[in-house]
């Protein structure tokens, strides 16, 4: 029994000298790290284009507060739904960015309508040739938000990849055209709805299958 005893208490010991102290996982750390990643983006614009002339006149239009404001909420939402899968736990709400998603696609089913009605017109309504500019570069500075929420899960155990996936990429497409619409002179709905919901349309469809491979454990 001594020498059992012995031997466990040597394996015990063992075990514990390999230990070495980790940081805490926390929630705010996950939450200041994704609104890092947007407030990257966005001063990223500010400085690589010219940013609309009625918010540097501290003037911005009501479109503009109203569309960059609810893509901006879109993101947070489902950047804390991110963060809280990397850690789940029993009883943990993650169900806000469903509501933050249906506010924001009052946008885009703004413009389907406005399409029915107004038919071809509502396509050079929605100024394709700039609307080009606002799919790219949201999907782009998008990148960064998104390269963080995934360090964040690389760094957890989520247990639904794929669901997690899908808000990454719906987080990183939401901050993206969150951050260029401070470059974006456009204010029509066609376009906002058109454009600057495709981003995070294609950023949720990329993210879906891009991610779950890179945070798998």
């Amino acid at each position: 029994m001594k020498t059992m005893n012995g031997k466990t208490d040597t394996l015990i010991s063992g075990l514990v000298d390999q230990l070495e102290p980790v940081r805490p996982f926390r929630f705010s750390h996950g939450m200041t790290l994704a609104l890092t990643g947007i407030g990257l983006a966005a001063l990223l614009v500010m400085l690589l284009f010219a940013v609309r002339p009625d918010v540097v006149s501290g003037q911005p239009q009501g479109i503009f507060l109203l569309a960059s404001g609810l893509f901006l909420l879109l993101g947070i939402a489902c950047a804390a739904s991110v963060v809280m899968m990397a850690s789940p736990r029993i009883g943990s709400g993650r169900n806000g960015w469903g509501w933050a998603l249906a506010m924001a696609g009052v946008l885009p089913i703004s413009a389907l309508i406005l399409a029915l009605i107004r038919g071809s017109a509502a396509w050079q309504e929605s100024e394709p040739s700039h609307g080009v500019y606002c799919l790219g570069y949201a999907i782009l500075f998008g990148l960064i938000t998104g390269a963080a929420l995934v360090l964040w899960l690389r760094r957890g155990a989520p247990t639904s990849p794929e669901r997690a996936g899908l808000l990454t990429g719906i987080a990183a497409g939401s901050a993206g055209i969150f951050a260029f619409s401070f470059a974006c002179p456009i204010d029509s709905v066609m376009h906002i709805g058109l454009w600057h919901g495709l981003p995070v349309t294609l950023s949720a469809i990329i993210g879906r299958f891009a991610v779950p491979p890179l945070i798998r454990w």
